[in-house]
Protein backbone atom coordinates (compact mmCIF):
# COMPACT_ATOMS: atom_id res chain seq x y z
CA UNK A 1 0.00 0.00 0.00
CA UNK A 2 1.28 3.42 -0.96
CA UNK A 3 -0.80 6.15 0.65
CA UNK A 4 -2.38 8.63 -1.74
CA UNK A 5 -3.46 11.18 0.90
CA UNK A 6 -2.32 12.47 4.29
CA UNK A 7 -3.78 14.81 6.87
CA UNK A 8 -2.33 16.39 9.98
CA UNK A 9 -3.94 16.52 13.38
CA UNK A 10 -3.10 17.29 17.00
CA UNK A 11 -4.56 16.84 20.44
CA UNK A 12 -4.12 17.16 24.18
CA UNK A 13 -5.54 15.13 27.06
CA UNK A 14 -5.35 15.24 30.86
CA UNK A 15 -6.29 12.54 33.37
CA UNK A 16 -5.07 10.91 36.58
CA UNK A 17 -4.01 7.88 34.49
CA UNK A 18 -1.34 8.26 31.80
CA UNK A 19 -3.07 5.85 29.40
CA UNK A 20 -6.37 7.72 29.75
CA UNK A 21 -4.64 11.06 29.10
CA UNK A 22 -3.22 9.52 25.90
CA UNK A 23 -6.70 8.31 24.90
CA UNK A 24 -8.11 11.78 25.53
CA UNK A 25 -5.36 13.32 23.37
CA UNK A 26 -6.28 10.88 20.58
CA UNK A 27 -9.95 11.89 20.98
CA UNK A 28 -9.02 15.55 20.79
CA UNK A 29 -7.12 14.80 17.59
CA UNK A 30 -10.10 12.82 16.23
CA UNK A 31 -8.16 9.57 15.73
CA UNK A 32 -9.11 7.53 18.80
CA UNK A 33 -11.39 5.18 16.88
CA UNK A 34 -8.67 3.77 14.62
CA UNK A 35 -6.01 1.08 15.08
CA UNK A 36 -2.92 3.23 14.66
CA UNK A 37 0.26 1.77 13.22
CA UNK A 38 3.35 3.92 13.65
CA UNK A 39 5.49 4.22 10.54
CA UNK A 40 8.69 6.06 9.74
CA UNK A 41 9.02 9.42 8.09
CA UNK A 42 8.62 9.12 4.32
CA UNK A 43 5.97 11.18 2.53
CA UNK A 44 5.13 9.08 -0.57
CA UNK A 45 5.43 10.64 -4.03
CA UNK A 46 2.24 12.39 -5.15
CA UNK A 47 0.67 12.04 -1.68
CA UNK A 48 -1.95 14.77 -1.48
CA UNK A 49 -2.22 16.78 1.74
CA UNK A 50 -5.89 17.14 2.69
CA UNK A 51 -7.75 18.72 5.59
CA UNK A 52 -8.35 16.85 8.82
CA UNK A 53 -12.11 17.02 8.21
CA UNK A 54 -11.87 15.43 4.75
CA UNK A 55 -9.43 12.80 5.98
CA UNK A 56 -11.58 11.73 8.91
CA UNK A 57 -14.56 11.32 6.57
CA UNK A 58 -12.62 8.75 4.53
CA UNK A 59 -11.78 6.49 7.49
CA UNK A 60 -13.95 3.93 9.29
CA UNK A 61 -13.93 3.09 13.03
CA UNK A 62 -11.66 0.12 13.73
CA UNK A 63 -9.68 0.62 10.53
CA UNK A 64 -5.93 -0.03 10.60
CA UNK A 65 -4.41 3.37 9.87
CA UNK A 66 -0.75 4.12 9.23
CA UNK A 67 0.59 7.34 10.71
CA UNK A 68 3.67 9.22 11.84
CA UNK A 69 3.09 10.23 15.46
CA UNK A 70 4.94 12.44 17.89
CA UNK A 71 3.85 12.38 21.51
CA UNK A 72 4.95 13.62 24.91
CA UNK A 73 3.57 13.32 28.43
CA UNK A 74 4.19 14.60 31.95
CA UNK A 75 2.64 14.54 35.37
CA UNK A 76 4.99 17.23 36.65
CA UNK A 77 3.01 20.36 37.59
CA UNK A 78 3.47 23.30 35.21
CA UNK A 79 6.01 21.50 33.00
CA UNK A 80 5.65 22.61 29.38
CA UNK A 81 5.52 19.72 26.91
CA UNK A 82 5.22 19.76 23.13
CA UNK A 83 4.95 17.35 20.21
CA UNK A 84 5.38 18.38 16.57
CA UNK A 85 5.39 16.93 13.06
CA UNK A 86 7.27 18.66 10.24
CA UNK A 87 6.67 18.12 6.52
CA UNK A 88 8.87 18.77 3.48
CA UNK A 89 7.38 18.26 0.01
CA UNK A 90 9.74 18.01 -2.98
CA UNK A 91 9.16 20.07 -6.12
CA UNK A 92 9.53 16.94 -8.27
CA UNK A 93 6.14 15.23 -8.04
CA UNK A 94 7.57 11.71 -8.44
CA UNK A 95 10.06 12.17 -5.61
CA UNK A 96 9.34 11.32 -1.99
CA UNK A 97 9.29 13.86 0.81
CA UNK A 98 9.96 13.73 4.53
CA UNK A 99 8.01 13.95 7.75
CA UNK A 100 9.78 14.56 11.04
CA UNK A 101 8.74 13.92 14.62
CA UNK A 102 9.89 16.14 17.46
CA UNK A 103 8.95 16.21 21.11
CA UNK A 104 10.49 18.33 23.83
CA UNK A 105 10.09 20.00 27.21
CA UNK A 106 10.02 23.76 27.71
CA UNK A 107 9.46 24.58 24.04
CA UNK A 108 6.56 26.61 22.64
CA UNK A 109 4.39 25.58 19.68
CA UNK A 110 6.11 28.10 17.38
CA UNK A 111 9.61 26.94 18.27
CA UNK A 112 8.63 23.26 17.97
CA UNK A 113 7.02 23.89 14.58
CA UNK A 114 10.14 25.70 13.33
CA UNK A 115 12.34 22.89 14.63
CA UNK A 116 10.23 20.09 13.09
CA UNK A 117 9.87 21.93 9.78
CA UNK A 118 13.63 22.53 9.65
CA UNK A 119 14.33 18.88 10.47
CA UNK A 120 12.05 17.60 7.67
CA UNK A 121 13.50 20.11 5.18
CA UNK A 122 17.06 19.24 6.17
CA UNK A 123 16.41 15.51 5.64
CA UNK A 124 14.83 16.18 2.24
CA UNK A 125 17.56 18.61 1.16
CA UNK A 126 20.29 16.11 2.02
CA UNK A 127 18.64 13.37 -0.12
CA UNK A 128 18.15 15.79 -3.03
CA UNK A 129 21.79 16.85 -3.00
CA UNK A 130 21.07 20.45 -2.06
CA UNK A 131 24.27 21.78 -0.54
CA UNK A 132 23.91 23.87 2.58
CA UNK A 133 25.78 24.72 5.74
CA UNK A 134 24.22 22.69 8.56
CA UNK A 135 25.46 25.32 11.03
CA UNK A 136 23.61 28.13 9.23
CA UNK A 137 20.39 29.41 10.72
CA UNK A 138 17.12 27.86 9.59
CA UNK A 139 16.18 31.08 7.79
CA UNK A 140 19.48 31.02 5.84
CA UNK A 141 18.98 27.35 4.89
CA UNK A 142 15.37 28.02 3.93
CA UNK A 143 16.53 30.65 1.43
CA UNK A 144 19.01 28.19 -0.11
CA UNK A 145 16.26 25.58 -0.45
CA UNK A 146 13.93 28.09 -2.12
CA UNK A 147 16.65 29.08 -4.57
CA UNK A 148 17.40 25.43 -5.40
CA UNK A 149 13.82 24.89 -6.66
CA UNK A 150 14.00 21.33 -5.30
CA UNK A 151 11.80 21.81 -2.24
CA UNK A 152 8.25 22.84 -3.02
CA UNK A 153 6.80 23.41 0.42
CA UNK A 154 7.47 22.93 4.13
CA UNK A 155 5.06 23.07 7.04
CA UNK A 156 4.58 21.83 10.58
CA UNK A 157 1.97 21.27 13.26
CA UNK A 158 2.59 21.33 17.02
CA UNK A 159 0.63 20.80 20.21
CA UNK A 160 1.83 21.96 23.61
CA UNK A 161 0.38 21.79 27.11
CA UNK A 162 1.34 22.62 30.66
CA UNK A 163 1.52 19.85 33.22
CA UNK A 164 -1.54 19.97 35.46
CA UNK A 165 -0.97 21.92 38.69
CA UNK A 166 -2.47 19.01 40.67
CA UNK A 167 -0.27 16.35 39.10
CA UNK A 168 -2.66 14.87 36.54
CA UNK A 169 -1.02 13.34 33.47
CA UNK A 170 -0.95 15.62 30.43
CA UNK A 171 -0.33 14.09 27.00
CA UNK A 172 0.15 15.88 23.69
CA UNK A 173 0.19 14.27 20.26
CA UNK A 174 0.59 15.32 16.67
CA UNK A 175 0.10 12.97 13.76
CA UNK A 176 0.40 12.71 9.99
CA UNK A 177 -2.37 10.23 9.16
CA UNK A 178 -2.13 8.32 5.85
CA UNK A 179 -5.04 7.26 3.70
CA UNK A 180 -4.39 4.51 1.16
CA UNK A 181 -5.95 3.15 -2.02
CA UNK A 182 -8.53 1.01 -0.27
CA UNK A 183 -10.22 4.00 1.38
Amino acid sequence: MVPKKVFFTKGVGKDKEQLKSFELALRDAGIEKFNLVHVSSILPPQCKIISREKGLQELKPGEVVFCVISQNATNEPNRLIVAAIGCAVPAEENAYGYLSEHHAFGMTDDKAEDYAEDLAATMLASTLGVEFNPDASYDERKEIWKISDKIFRTSAVAQSALGDKNGLWATVITAAVFIGDAN
